[in-house]
């Protein structure tokens, strides 16, 4: 792993496909799959007539071949549904998921990683969103049957996650502690037998390595501290000109002229500290440049972990005509990308690039019909009655009032389930994309002859890695 000096990041929403993935790792670098939202993910490409048969070649190698069979039979259209056609939904997840979306999660996360193993030997991440736990235990189990080398994880405290993986790999059951508001505890456990569920003793896995991304010193030594000795391989320190979510600063309230967030003093990087650790780690965050992943590994860094370069490749999930628009105005000097203190129904800071007819404008905004789906972002509380409900502030104003918050709680909140799945090309009908990207798209001119062009996953890895080879000579 520290011969590493790309991590690849696990972007959005089906932007960093399996495909992406293998590319990357093939180039030498830790190509990584976005394991958010697989159930979703798996379910639409069926219905949008599976091209290639790619995902149903991965289901053709999952271990329970009852619960694939089962999938294809329920999503998978030939040739694909008709245009205009809303996907069929897929059921949201509670405390108590039903036998077929748990087979889903686990079928999903599997073939999602498969494809990004198959055919080399090159290591492979699977990423996912702390903010988002209750298909943890799902997600992983699919992604380690599929035998991941190690999970990326970031948007909250991940302190769970080793024991997660120790747990299936030593063909036991995972547990995990899901928030839930109005809960005496503040937490509700859930569990997830995987022999019991299959109907067969599960098989012992390879655990893979585990390299939590954070955005402070101070994080990644209290999780140093709190855990045992390899139970992680390594930090991504994210810093806050990163792409997708990012870590809100420590003084809360003060934002500039334009409402973004201020980062100052207190949320810089003590690498120091960090070095001290003794833990492999990488930085995130507009370090797409082979100048500073030099500076980076003078910092005591293995390297970088780069996402905006490498969305905007040809190879990348991003829909064409949306990669070409911001690679466009890019090279230009002309995106403007904001850092959204509203967006996101999480709280967490959401970069924002401003394109024409996505959510970053208000008049597609105002427009759009407010609705929850595919509700990945919903967090569960506990009423008064002692019923666990699910609430989001991009839900309905009528829906998210009536469970009890405070109606300019929704204010600005973008539907970042419907966007980011619009982003990739797999958005119903009408449904407005919403786009991120890191605040330093710099890279562009090194890789693009104009605004017209474009460049391949492993024109970016060569431009990454020019100065290291040139050092090496």
């Amino acid at each position: 792993m520290n011969h590493l000096k790309i991590v690849q990041g696990g972007m959005g929403v089906y932007i960093s496909t399996p495909f992406l993935a293998k590319k990357c790792s093939q180039g030498g670098v830790l190509g990584t799959v976005s394991g958010v939202g697989a159930e979703h993910l798996l379910a639409r490409i069926l219905q949008s007539g599976d091209p290639g048969g790619q995902y149903r070649h991965a289901l053709a190698h999952f271990p329970f071949q009852e619960v694939a069979e089962r999938i294809i039979a329920k999503y998978f259209v030939e040739g694909g549904i008709l245009v205009g056609q809303r996907f069929k939904v897929v059921p949201a997840f509670n405390l108590q998921p039903s036998s077929d979306l748990i087979g889903l999660m686990v079928a999903a996360s599997y073939a999602l990683v498969w494809l990004a193993k198959e055919g080399h030997t090159r290591p492979i991440s699977v990423n996912y969103l702390e903010k988002i736990q209750i298909p943890l235990i799902y997600y992983i189990t699919g992604a380690m049957l599929a035998g991941v080398d190690f999970v990326t994880m970031g948007a909250g405290i991940t302190l769970q996650i080793p024991k997660v993986l120790d747990a299936i790999a030593s063909g036991g059951v995972p547990s995990y502690c899901i928030s839930v508001g109005g809960s005496r505890d503040g937490t509700e456990t859930i569990s997830f037998n995987p022999s019991s569920f299959f109907g067969m003793k599960f098989p012992e896995l390879k655990r893979p390595g585990f390299l939590p991304i954070v955005s402070t010193d101070t994080l990644a030594g209290i999780m140093a501290g709190k855990l045992s000795r390899g139970s992680i391989q390594g930090f991504v320190i994210e810093l806050p000109t990163a792409g997708g979510h990012n870590a809100p600063p420590r003084k809360k309230g003060i934002f500039d002229a334009d409402g973004q967030p201020i980062y100052g003093q207190k949320d810089e990087v003590n690498f120091e500290k960090i070095r001290d650790l003794g833990v492999p780690f990488w930085i995130g965050g507009s370090y797409a440049s082979p100048e500073l992943l030099a500076q980076a590994r003078a910092l005591g860094a293995v390297g970088i972990q780069a996402g905006s370069i490498f969305a905007l490749s040809e190879d990348s999930g991003m829909e064409p005509s949306l990669r070409r628009e911001i690679r466009r105005l890019g090279y230009r000097g002309e995106l403007v990308i904001r850092t959204d203190a509203q967006a996101s129904p999480t709280g967490f800071p959401f970069k924002v690039a401003s394109v024409s007819g996505t959510l970053s404008d208000s008049m597609v905004y105002d427009a759009r019909m407010r609705k929850c789906e595919p509700s990945m972002l919903r967090v569960p509380y506990r009423r008064e009655d002692d019923a666990i409900v699910f609430r989001c502030p991009s839900e309905p104003a009528h829906d998210y009032e009536r469970k009890g918050r405070k109606i300019q709680d929704i204010d600005g909140r973008k539907c970042l389930c419907c966007g980011l799945f619009a982003s990739a090309g797999l958005g119903n009908p009408g449904e407005p994309p919403i786009l991120t990207m890191g605040d330093d798209v710099n890279f562009l001119r090194h890789l693009m002859e104009n605004e017209n062009s474009s460049y391949r996953a492993t024109d970016a890895i060569a431009y990454l890695l020019q100065k290291q080879k040139q050092s090496a000579l």
